[in-house]
């Protein structure tokens, strides 16, 4: 009987992610305070989606996050071509993440990108007290290409 409640045991702590510091300072909710896009040749900044874009993030426990974020002032949609554009205002996905120092990954399984999915989406991070900064790596953004290589300069607050 002891022997098969520490064999139990046991395989609780394996099937449990570990975790150490660097993911404990995000644990939890947060929520979109700004979303801009750099552009890389130019240094300019500006709104990604609006001035007040809608989001959160949520990393909980066991080692899956949930990240939705949508644009300023979306309207339901009246057309097929409409509701396509919807997509551009849009960032959603969920997996497994781990943070080391200031590396934020996500092994994706479920995207609004389906070319993400199986992909370990990689981010530098801050946490300064209860604002999270996330950058994304640079790139040349399909939403945005004309610009050239940008990256995202996401920013959260915890959320009470």
């Amino acid at each position: 009987m002891f022997r098969l409640l520490g064999f139990m045991f046991v395989l609780c702590l394996v099937g449990q992610p570990s975790f150490g510091d660097d993911s404990n300072k995000v644990l939890g909710t947060w929520k979109l305070v700004s979303y801009e896009t750099e552009v890389q040749a130019t240094g300019e900044k500006g709104p990604a989606m609006g001035q007040n874009p809608t989001g959160y993030v949520v990393f909980n426990a066991e080692g899956r996050v949930f990240l939705v974020l949508t644009g300023e002032a979306r309207e339901p949609a009246k057309s097929s071509q409409e509701r396509a554009e919807l997509f551009t205002t849009l960032v959603a996905y969920t997996g497994t993440y781990r943070v080391e120092g200031d590396k934020w990954t996500t092994k994706v399984e479920v995207a609004r990108i389906p070319e993400w999915v199986g992909t370990e989406q990689v981010r530098s991070l801050t946490v300064d007290g209860e604002r999270l900064q996330v950058l994304s790596p640079w790139r040349v953004n399909p939403n945005w290409a004309d610009k050239g290589m940008t990256r995202s300069i996401v920013t959260f607050v915890r959320s009470k």
